[in-house]
């Protein structure tokens, strides 16, 4: 009886001693962040400016190496018919709409998800560094992304960060480059660009999100995209493109999608 009783004293004293060594939660994607990416960014149109902050003629495929099926229909494109079936945000889904003239409001919406709002077409994107996050039931315009904090070797030799976000403590930062790469599926098919260059269902965008900071005191986003889409392009469209932080949302006004087809546009 006795040396029973000894054996539960023992195993109580040693109780604390295990639950001290109990392995610890892995950290949130928010706390394990190494680069702040939050804040009002402008996208800087220093390249593709006919492209991009214009309609392109119909037809125009420029640049974009487009199938035989994904020129065809280009050139059949009739924005009067988009709206009238309510496909009018077809060319602000995920793989054209960031390579418009917007601005975006990028947040945390919770520890394991960063949501970047957009004011042209009044669009949200959700990263869900969450890997066990469950695609939508059906394709929608931002698809469904999931992101992952790259390390040092997935960051093809970049330096590893000291610190978290914003300073934080984060004893995985010096295992991180600094960049984020995004992978984004369950698309519904949209448009590269203005005037109908398409992409598919079956499309799958890449992105790598890295951010400067410049002696000036500017900080810089850049976005590398990859869109792949055997049914209308021949090979990965690549583009990078470039915004600006802002000081604060007072530019930042969401927008509609049109309602009306734009001007000019039809050859």
């Amino acid at each position: 009886m006795m040396r029973t009783l000894f054996a539960v004293l023992a195993l109580a004293s040693a109780a604390p001693a295990f639950a001290q060594n109990a392995p610890s939660a892995p950290p949130t994607a928010r706390a394990a962040a190494p680069t702040d990416f939050t804040g009002y960014w402008v996208a800087v149109v220093t390249e593709d400016w006919r492209w991009r902050m214009m309609t392109p003629p119909k037809g125009d495929v420029s640049s974009i190496p487009v199938t035989a099926e994904g020129r065809k229909t280009a050139e059949s494109w009739d924005p009067a018919k988009d709206i009238a079936a309510g496909e009018q945000c077809r060319v602000y889904g995920a793989a054209g709409i960031m390579r418009m003239p917007v601005r975006l409001h990028i947040s945390w919406q919770d520890d394991n998800t960063l949501k970047i709002d957009i004011d042209n077409g009044t669009q949200t994107r959700l990263l869900h560094f969450n890997a066990n996050a469950a695609p939508p039931s059906a394709p929608e315009w931002q698809g469904f992304s999931l992101a992952k904090w790259e390390s040092v070797v997935e960051g093809q030799g970049q330096a590893p960060f000291a610190g978290g976000q914003a300073g934080g403590q984060n004893a995985l930062a010096g295992n991180l480059s600094g960049s984020a790469r995004l992978t984004t599926t369950h698309l519904r098919p949209g448009y590269l660009r203005r005037n109908g260059v398409p992409y598919g269902a079956n499309a799958v965008l890449t992105e790598f999100l890295d951010r400067t900071s410049e002696p000036n005191g500017d900080s810089w986003l850049v976005l590398t995209s990859i869109v792949e889409d055997p049914q209308y392009l021949q090979i990965p469209l690549i583009l990078t493109t470039h915004y600006k932080r802002e000081p604060d949302g007072s530019k930042f006004h969401p927008r509609p999608c049109e309602v009306t087809p734009p001007a000019a546009t039809l050859r």
